[in-house]
């Protein structure tokens, strides 16, 4: 085994590093969950997590990964035969899809090639052809983990009003949360998924519900089977503070700090920090000669970027190499792209010297794997972070 010292580099696009701020937040003793400290606690995390949303609605706090989260979109608005409309985006778009046929949706897939956000124009043609209205639900990833591609909430709210639809509209933020601009409300989106394990800087944990006015009357006239999920219920006990089942109480406090520090650091600051890092993340790229999984220029993600291996160079050896060399890890491809892509988060509780350490071990690791590429990537993304001006994407709605 190799021994290595310093810091693990943990370059993986989630669960992301904790800050030592939100650590020490949650290393206290267990609180009462029924009593008034918890309560304070309580009220604390859902009016943060509200201003983290950009919404006056309710956001419902579950302990659960994002998948219980999108487990809960799901029964709390649909029923078995529903119809719903998805964008294949990529990996989580397709985990998304195989829950809602498990619980025997309708779904409407519109293929992708994993390289581009949804195809905004073929959601608007299978809306205008929906004459009936059978579709109650489209179902975007706003930031697809597994690609590093965008897709705009509000160009899918656009094209639910040109149409006059009266679908719900049903957006995964889970790595979009927290790294790039979201409003909840401004957006028109009736439901929003996320998790604690992004650019919320948390351990894996809480999932979270954003629930529109339109989308809380739908579940009130759905009479499909529910109890844990059950939004109704967490919202009547938050109003007092607390939560209808025993809490994640730590990983509530931890996130009452990492809201805090997103705040402090101020919303608009946090999104400018992440657009740089993604540019300069592909400054490097483009002088390495190497290729994004993302083809679209205006779809690039802030948060994460996936990198083509060449053609007869596996990515997994490659963040072996890196892995045992710089005790870095790089996040793998998934699915169809597995050997194929590997992922460089930079998301989260991160800064320029930590993105330069991550680059560096990138561009070293590329000579030792003998990975056909360029030198001087990183000088590249050195001068895109003295500059210090937000150049990149521009703001994606």
């Amino acid at each position: 085994m190799t021994l290595h010292t310093g810091r693990h580099f943990l370059q993986i696009p989630g669960p992301t590093n904790v800050p030592d701020r939100v650590l020490r937040a949650m290393d206290m003793p267990t609180l009462d969950h029924r009593g008034p400290e918890f309560a304070e606690l309580g009220f604390a995390v859902l009016a943060a997590s509200q201003r983290m949303f950009k919404t006056k609605q309710p956001v419902v706090i579950y302990p659960s990964s994002g998948t219980g989260a999108w487990e809960a979109a799901i029964v709390n608005t649909l029923s078995p035969g529903d119809k719903v409309l998805m964008a294949e985006t990529g990996q989580f778009a397709v985990l998304w899809r195989g829950i809602a046929d498990k619980f025997k949706l309708d779904v409407d897939f519109i293929p992708g090639d994993w390289r581009h956000g949804a195809d905004i124009a073929a959601i608007e043609q299978r809306l205008a052809a929906d004459k009936g209205h059978k579709i109650k639900a489209v179902c975007v990833v706003h930031n697809e983990t597994s690609t590093g591609c965008v897709t705009p909430p509000l160009e899918v709210r656009k094209a639910l009003d040109r149409t006059s639809h009266p679908a719900l509209l049903m957006v995964d933020t889970i790595s979009g949360l927290g790294s790039m601009e979201y409003e909840h409300d401004a957006w028109g989106i009736d439901i929003s998924v996320a998790g604690s394990q992004k650019g919320l800087m948390l351990p894996p944990g809480l999932g979270f519900n954003a629930v529109s006015e339109k989308a809380l009357a739908a579940a009130k006239a759905n009479s499909g089977m529910r109890s844990y999920w059950d939004w109704q219920e967490v919202i009547n006990f938050n109003k007092l503070g607390t939560f209808p089942y025993t809490p994640a109480c730590n990983l509530l406090m931890g996130l009452n700090e990492a809201l805090k520090m997103l705040e402090e650091e101020g919303h608009e600051n946090v999104f400018a920090r992440h657009r740089r890092h993604g540019q300069a993340t592909r400054a490097a790229m483009k002088v390495w000669g190497l290729e994004t999984q993302c083809q679209d220029p205006q779809a690039h993600s802030p948060a994460l970027t996936g990198v083509v291996m060449p053609e007869g160079h596996d990515a997994d050896h490659f963040r072996k190499v890196v892995l045992e060399n710089f005790d870095m890890s790089l996040g793998t491809g998934l699915n169809k792209i597995k050997g194929k892509v590997f992922r460089i988060g930079h998301i989260g509780h991160f800064n320029d010297l930590m993105l330069m350490g991550t680059l560096a071990g990138v561009e070293m690791g590329l000579a030792l794997a003998k990975v056909p590429h360029r030198e001087g990537g990183v000088l590249a993304a050195m001068e895109v972070l003295k500059t210090r001006e937000v150049t990149a994407m521009s703001k994606v709605a």
